[in-house]
């Protein structure tokens, strides 16, 4: 199989696992093997180095490959990022019912004497 051809296997197995939508509990293994194809399609880029793609009959299946993948890992992205938030969020909630007075602590009634 040519370059072209292991770009392609590559790229088409990462856009096929992307197309899943994994639930929370899963979501650590998904990733790892979304990382682990990323590796395999940087490789196969790497191999691709000095070959012009533009002639090639498969550009265009390529472009929208590409198109496919960045916006399926975007959205994988923005869903984890969304996640932090979620949960630092509850962080500074769960902070507030131990200390629920912490925000209203001000130094109000202190009196400094500039008298010397």
């Amino acid at each position: 199989m040519g370059e072209v051809e292991n770009f392609l296997a590559a790229s088409e197995k990462l856009y096929a696992h992307l197309a899943k939508n994994p639930s929370e509990n899963e979501r650590t293994e998904f990733i790892e093997q979304v990382n682990e194809l990323l590796d395999a399609r940087g490789e196969a880029i790497h191999a691709l180095a000095e070959t012009d793609l533009s002639t090639n009959s498969l550009y265009t299946h390529l472009v929208e490959l590409d198109r496919g993948i960045n916006d399926r890992l975007q959205k994988i992205m923005d869903a984890v990022k969304g996640d932090l938030k979620d949960l630092q969020q509850k962080k500074r909630h769960e902070g507030s019912y131990s200390n629920p007075y912490a925000a209203t602590q001000t130094i109000d009634g202190m009196y400094f004497d500039n008298k010397k």
